[in-house]
């Protein structure tokens, strides 16, 4: 179990989300970087998806009220345990009593905890997340507060960790050579034009070739882009369609807003372009604020980097399980 001393608004309990449920109107939910999410279980020998701590406001503190095993992933947000400091993508074991704080991000704005087993909140189909706009899943649908408690879920095979524990290098690293770098400081993110793209005439290419800068009018449901704006040749007058995280529909405003983690399950608004699933995770640690450049991309390129990624997580999770093997058969 774990107690939060301190946290702010809209830290939250995440798995990857529940699928499945959009005709009826339910948000996917789940965590806004999937990757990490995925990296820290695998570390733990948790399942993928096992339900983590995603935090976005700070500082937070908690402390465990029993004997685990933790990893903090995402952002480089200093953490530290007992007051000394914890290196970010590493899995250490903690002892009963013990506090992890985390402090202002360096790099990104999310980080997730990871415990062994996961947190262990009631299933709403099928997902432990939570959706603040449903007001389910999670801690009681709602973001977490201090004197909340959680419970974590049974480990059958304690991890037998090194005392320096086990870590990874931080995947914006890791897969730098599937990843497009920075340019003049503007995060690049890949797309694939969508369903009313030949709508916009000349302003379709603009897309492509200005920066966009994240507004303030961003969260969890949609990261709205300021910039010059692009609109259809002519009005245009849709029924509402089915949306999902990484489409890019454009309002009358002809300001670009990016569906993220929370989604709207429909909208009327054209679509000019889709980010590809690999590449939402860089979105969800990106800071409002920041400027980004969308590049195009194709399906197959997009099959291609989700191999790339696949095959780092499955290193990563081969690789615990053998150190931590080795470490039992020597003990």
């Amino acid at each position: 179990m774990i107690e939060i001393i301190q946290t702010g608004p809209f830290n939250t309990v995440q798995d990857l989300g529940r699928p499945g449920f959009r005709n009826i109107g339910v948000t996917t939910s789940g965590a806004m970087d999937p990757l990490a999410l995925k990296i820290g279980n695998s570390l733990l020998g948790n399942e993928a998806g096992a339900a983590a701590l995603e935090i976005q406001t700070y500082p937070f503190k908690l402390r465990f009220s029993k004997a685990t095993v933790f990893v903090v992933t995402g952002a480089d947000c200093g953490a530290s345990l007992d007051g000394r400091t914890v290196q970010p993508w590493c899995a250490l074991s903690v002892e009963a009593g013990q506090v992890l704080e985390l402090g202002q991000p360096r790099v990104g704005t999310r980080a997730y905890i990871c415990i062994a087993g996961g947190i262990d909140v009631a299933l709403v189909m099928g997902s432990r997340s939570t959706s603040l706009r449903g007001a389910f899943g999670g801690r009681e649908g709602r973001f977490l507060i201090a004197g909340d408690t959680l419970q974590t879920g049974e480990v059958s095979s304690p991890l037998n960790l090194p005392a320096a524990g086990i870590s990874v290098v931080d995947p914006a690293f890791a897969l730098a050579d599937v990843y497009p770098a920075h340019e003049d400081g503007a995060l690049v993110i890949r797309a694939i034009p969508a369903g009313e793209y030949g709508l916009f005439g000349e302003d379709a290419e603009r897309f492509w070739s200005q920066t966009w800068k994240i507004s303030t009018q961003s969260d969890r449901t949609g990261y709205r882009l300021m910039g010059d704006a692009i609109k259809p040749t002519t009005p245009v007058e849709m029924r509402s369609h089915g949306v999902v995280s990484g489409v890019v529909q454009v309002p009358p405003s002809g300001e670009p807003i990016i569906q993220m983690a929370d989604a709207n399950t429909a909208g009327g608004y054209p679509k000019i372009a889709g980010v590809i699933e690999v590449d939402l995770w860089r979105l969800g640690q990106a800071r409002i604020g920041s400027r980004l450049r969308f590049v195009r991309a194709t399906h197959a390129q997009a099959a291609e980097v989700e191999k790339a990624v696949a095959a780092f997580i499955d290193d990563v999770r081969r690789t615990a399980r053998l150190v931590c093997g080795a470490l039992q058969v020597l003990n």
